[in-house]
């Protein structure tokens, strides 16, 4: 879940901080997402056994995205979302099943009010002593860092003459009473063009969308869809408004806009980043395989990222553990693991005139109420 808000903050920010022109009218693009690698993966793939959905999870999702004037539209197999900034509105719709529901934003807003204000009624009827909750919370000291460069590669992506920029984000998890350390990490491999024709109609759109919506950001540039505001994510650990700030100062860097996207979200034990896929591709049907719990411990973790981020199964550290042998090449233990890997693509861009039945409920659809 985490990493989902993660990368539509980044994509976002990539679109809020392309340059600015005149409201443009109609554009389309295609995205092609894909989880490509990762332990999460080879647990989807145990689960596709059992599952038809979880089998579909490593299969690409190919969305059309169409925009006219105040009105988005992500076209994909099985489903169609339409965000209406006029009506402020949100409709989606299930084409398997031929039903719709449709929000808006204000009912969006009162979701988030309600479900904030029920949090704390609940912890101030139910306080739990901080210590028994999380013996480990006082003892972590939690540090980000985030940094962009860019790589002077160049490769041509979907017809277009790209450059390479990559973002590492670093959640740093210290254990104050060991000093052992681990660290989440996400790395963005991004292409990006100067200017696509048109495109700047992308961006207008979620810039009148953002000042709509207020604090609650919905969709994400390439990626449209619906979220919460974004800097939630980061509330519960101290630090993370510098984090925010670092982050926006490191994105004034990129410049244009991405063609292809591959993040990718693992763990780290030396405190270097992640490796970009570019410089460390994944082996032909690599599981990308976490370390156990019990090492991901002895390595540091100290149970703190589980805490922090919720991730669980890392497992808590012993003060007896001894640390790993060194010396044996062969016995040396893993500096970072791979979580997940996705990969996103962009295409076809246009700015032909886009027909006004993509933001239309087709006929016979059921009206369902949307789940509160």
């Amino acid at each position: 879940m985490q990493f989902g808000h993660i990368r539509k903050l980044t994509t976002l920010a990539l679109v809020l901080a392309a340059p600015s022109y005149l409201f443009a009218g109609d554009f389309s693009y295609q995205e092609s997402t894909q989880v490509t690698g990762g332990s999460m993966l080879s647990m989807m793939k145990m689960a596709g056994m059992f599952s038809s959905q979880a089998r579909k999870m490593g299969e690409p999702v190919i969305s059309t995205i169409y925009l006219k004037d105040n009105r988005m539209a992500r076209v994909s197999a099985d489903s169609i979302e339409i965000i209406d900034l006029d009506k402020e509105a949100i409709t989606r719709i299930d084409t398997v099943k031929r039903t719709y529901t449709v929000e808006t934003f204000q009912e969006m807003r009162e979701q988030m009010l309600k479900a904030q204000q029920e949090a704390e009624k609940h912890q101030a009827e139910h306080p739990a002593p901080a210590p028994k909750a999380n013996p480990d919370a006082n003892q972590v000291q939690m540090s980000y860092d985030v940094h962009v460069r860019q790589t002077g590669a160049a490769k041509n992506v979907s017809g277009l003459a790209a450059k390479e920029a990559i973002m590492t984000m670093m959640m740093n998890a210290t254990d104050k009473k060991s000093q052992q350390t681990g660290t989440m990490a996400i790395t963005n491999d991004m292409w990006m063009v100067p200017e696509i024709p048109g495109y700047s109609a992308v961006r207008d759109f979620y810039m009148r969308m953002a000042t709509k919506m207020g604090k609650m950001y919905s969709g994400s540039g390439g990626s449209g869809g619906s979220g919460m505001d974004m800097s939630r994510m980061f509330a519960a650990n101290p630090g993370a408004g510098q984090a925010m700030s670092d982050m926006a100062k490191e994105m004034e860097k990129l410049k244009g806009v991405p063609v292809m996207q591959v993040m990718r979200m693992g763990t780290t034990t030396d405190g270097k980043p992640l490796p970009a896929a570019s410089e460390a591709p994944l082996p032909p049907e690599s599981s990308g395989a976490a370390p156990s719990g019990g090492d991901m411990a002895k390595q540091g973790l100290a149970g703190a990222l589980s805490s922090h981020f919720g991730l669980g199964g890392f497992g808590h550290k012993k003060d007896q553990d001894p640390p790993p042998p060194s010396g044996d090449a062969g016995n040396k233990q893993p500096t970072s693991a791979i979580l997940m890997e996705s990969q996103s693509s962009y295409s076809n861009f246009s700015s032909a005139p886009v027909d006004a039945s993509h933001f239309e409920v087709p006929a016979g659809y059921k009206q369902l109420q949307a789940q509160k």
